[in-house]
C-alpha cells in the first residue's frame, strides 16, 4: 500500500471534512476514546476547522482515498473550551499551536505516518511564527471496563516527539460515549512542547 501525506489549507480543506468524520466517528470508537459520533457532532466539531484561516489538515492518501488525517489550528481558535486550562501554562495562547486529533486506520499504523502528521503541523506552525506545539488526549482510569488487554498509550511516541505533559492542565470537552445516551465531559491532559 502506498500512502501520500500531505497538507490541505483553504478550499482544499473544507472540501476534505466529510471524509474527516467519518475517519472520526470509526477510529474514535476504540478505547480511549469510545465516541459515538454522528454527522450532526461532526458538522459543529469540524466548522472551526473550514473557518479558520491559518488551520491545516494534514491527509494520509491511499490513492483518492482519505486515510488518515490530522487537523490543527492557532489556539486561540479553541479558546472558548480549552482557554482556561491552558492558562495555567503560563504560555500566551498567541504563541501556541493546537495539533488537534490524528486519525489513522489500523492497517496504516506503523508506517511513519504519525511522524508525518506531526512534522507537517510542527513546520506549518513555525511558518506561522508560533513558539510551542500542543495537544491534549483523553484521561481514562487503568481500570476501565472498556480497556483492552494489549492497549498501549501514546505516552512513549509523544515523548518521541519531546512533548512532555504539563501538570494540572486539563481542560474538559463532551461527547457521547459508546453506549451511552448522552454527551459528557471527559478530562484532556495537555501535552506541549516548544518548536
Amino acid at each position: 500500500m502506498s500512502v501520500e501525506v500531505f497538507a490541505l489549507r483553504g478550499e482544499a480543506l473544507g472540501a476534505a471534512l466529510d471524509d474527516v468524520a467519518r475517519l472520526r466517528i470509526e477510529v474514535f470508537r476504540a478505547f480511549p476514546y469510545l465516541y459515538d459520533g454522528d454527522a450532526a457532532y461532526e458538522r459543529r466539531y469540524l466548522a472551526p476547522y473550514r473557518d479558520a484561516a491559518d488551520a491545516i489538515l494534514v491527509g494520509a492518501f491511499d490513492g483518492a482515498r482519505l486515510v488518515g488525517a490530522s487537523t490543527g489550528t492557532p489556539m486561540e481558535d479553541h479558546a472558548e473550551e480549552f482557554g482556561a486550562a491552558f492558562a495555567k501554562a503560563g504560555v500566551p495562547m498567541d504563541q501556541v499551536f493546537y495539533c488537534a486529533e490524528s486519525v489513522l486506520l489500523p492497517e496504516y499504523r506503523g508506517r511513519g505516518i504519525g511522524h508525518a502528521f506531526f512534522d507537517q503541523r510542527e513546520a506549518h506552525a513555525r511558518g506561522l511564527g508560533r513558539k510551542y506545539a500542543a495537544f491534549c488526549g483523553v484521561i481514562r482510569p487503568a481500570d476501565h471496563p472498556a480497556r483492552p488487554a494489549d492497549y498501549r498509550p501514546l505516552d512513549a511516541f509523544w515523548r518521541k516527539r519531546g512533548y512532555e505533559k504539563l501538570d494540572d492542565v486539563v481542560a474538559e470537552y463532551s461527547w457521547k460515549d459508546l453506549g451511552d445516551t448522552v454527551e459528557t465531559a471527559k478530562p484532556l491532559q495537555f501535552w506541549m512542547r516548544k518548536l
